[in-house]
């Protein structure tokens, strides 16, 4: 027997103690209040915070029916909180007790009983659109193996690792679009993975920074690439060899979920375009960097953000210039 089963009590401090630790390196705000807010109150709260992060978030923008505007706050609100408790800490003990306390708060929600302002926010939403609980949870999945895992052997590691840490994202969405259906998610999921990898391929050097190596170790050991070749900051040809194959096999990731674009409503599908330009975009920045992601991050210019933006508009208008539509002609 442990010696917290022996003491539980003790252990139950030992863990409240973690919990306002935590909750003492993040904002305020985050911090769960002793009454539950307002629908009203929980709703504003959300809309803030998706408001002051608005460049990480496309999909809530201005271009989504007003109705649904609430929804997506309330779900990017939970993302957004989520994410921090696992990142933002600074502490691994204090990271892991505030996710299983926000677990505990999800379990709450769906019972009945949401007190935290994300959670009354997400109510009626979860209500409205009947999103099951699967999504959210896997989330704090992801988040939780972030504290514990640093490498992945494989390719298949690393895609099983998006499957927690993305894809429900993208899910949540479909689900509060209305779409809830297995081949939309199947595409989702390939966009959404997609996402993660350019990410993943563009701060190399600032997850190395941070303890953690996503590239797949099979095969940075096929090109002979190690992680002193990271820590050293040298691109070397092995190295650009290495960024040139994860670049493609990204890219076709990208390509295999373009067709949900034209199979959901305008206002959504601007959003799905923008996305995807946008990681295509952060592909072609490496690229561009002649694949060299250590001695300088890529990023996408304000002007090329501007005309990403500008093509996505002429598409919501001229639905044949979307990425992934079908030329005329063509079999469906």
């Amino acid at each position: 027997m442990t010696t917290a089963a022996l003491h539980p009590d003790n252990n139950a401090l030992a863990q409240d103690e973690l919990i306002a630790r935590g909750w003492a390196a993040l904002p305020a705000s985050y911090r769960m209040p002793v009454a539950a807010p307002t629908l009203e109150e929980a709703r504003a709260w959300c809309k803030r915070l998706a408001q002051s992060h608005y460049e990480n978030f496309h999909v809530a923008s201005w271009f989504l029916p007003r109705a649904l505007r609430p929804h997506f706050h309330a779900i990017y609100a939970y993302c957004r909180v989520s994410d921090d408790l696992g990142d933002e800490v600074g502490d691994k003990a204090q990271a892991l007790a505030l996710l299983d306390m926000w677990g505990r708060e999800l379990d709450a929600c769906y019972e009945g009983r949401a007190r935290h302002p994300v959670f009354v926010a997400l109510t009626p939403t979860i209500h409205a659109c009947s999103i099951p609980k699967e999504p959210f949870a896997d989330l704090l999945t992801a988040f939780r193996q972030d504290q514990t895992v640093t490498r992945f052997s494989s390719m298949q590691q690393v895609l099983a690792y998006c499957r927690y840490s993305a894809n429900p994202v993208g899910r949540l969405v479909l689900y509060a679009c209305g779409y809830p259906d297995e081949e939309r998610f199947r595409l989702s999921d390939a966009t959404c993975s997609a996402l993660q990898l350019a990410n993943f391929w563009q701060d190399v050097r600032v997850d190395y920074a941070k303890g953690r190596v996503y590239l797949p170790q099979d095969d940075m050991q096929r090109f002979a690439v190690s992680d002193a070749t990271i820590a050293d900051g040298v691109p070397t040809p092995a190295f650009r060899g290495l960024m040139e194959y994860e670049v493609d096999y990204a890219r076709r990731l990208f390509e295999e979920g373009l067709p949900l674009i034209s199979m959901v409503g305008r206002e959504l599908a601007l959003d799905l375009d923008l996305f995807s330009r946008g990681g295509l975009e952060i592909l072609r920045a490496i690229e561009r960097q002649n694949y060299d992601v250590l001695s300088a991050r890529p990023a996408i210019s304000k002007r090329s953000k501007l005309t990403l933006a500008l093509r996505a508009v002429s598409g919501k208008a001229l639905p044949f210039l979307r990425l992934g539509a079908r030329p005329r002609g063509k079999a469906a």
